[in-house]
């Protein structure tokens, strides 16, 4: 059932990403919905799950964007692999530790993506400091967000049978 909740969240997320692609800010994505969703769920079940997590998202999203297949995969799995580390050994679920881990996936991704492309001499990237900041900053802040609401609707359910129960 995880795993076919983590692939339903990759899926989505995948759909997301390809509808909202023409949200771009100067050429550059404004949010990445994959790597939030592969942090997120990294941050939740582990390092091992991560490198999984990370690798199918990021082969898939290639597979997708028709680039060279396995620079984004080999970027998400090692943030997942990270993120997933540091959700064994810290505790992240408070909303500012997550935006933190959020923003560091984020640019740890594009460090990974951009100079893979540039070593294999295959694309240059002209000082994209500000698009990868603003990108990883939104990444944080829908990453927090979504993964409260994600958090909260567990709860809801039981609390509105609860209410339901009571009033019969």
């Amino acid at each position: 059932m995880k795993a076919a909740a983590a692939l339903g969240a990759i899926a989505l997320a995948l759909a997301l990403q390809t509808t909202l692609a023409s949200l771009v800010f100067r050429g550059a994505a404004a949010l990445d919905l994959v790597l939030i969703v592969v942090v997120y769920l990294s941050l939740m079940s582990g390092p091992v799950n991560g490198v999984l997590i990370g690798s199918i998202a990021g082969l898939v999203q290639d597979a997708l964007a028709g680039g060279v297949l396995g620079i984004g995969g080999l970027a998400k799995t090692l943030v997942g692999f990270t993120t997933g580390v540091l959700g064994t050994q810290f505790i992240v679920t408070a909303p500012l530790p997550r935006f933190v881990v959020f923003v560091l996936a984020t640019i740890l991704h594009a460090a990974v993506f951009m100079g893979l492309y540039v070593l294999l001499d295959l694309r240059q990237f002209d000082a994209p400091y500000r698009q990868v900041l603003s990108q990883a900053v939104g990444n944080g802040f829908v990453g927090v967000v979504g993964a409260q609401i994600v958090e909260l609707l567990p709860g809801l359910r039981e609390r509105r049978r609860a209410r339901r129960v009571s009033r019969h």
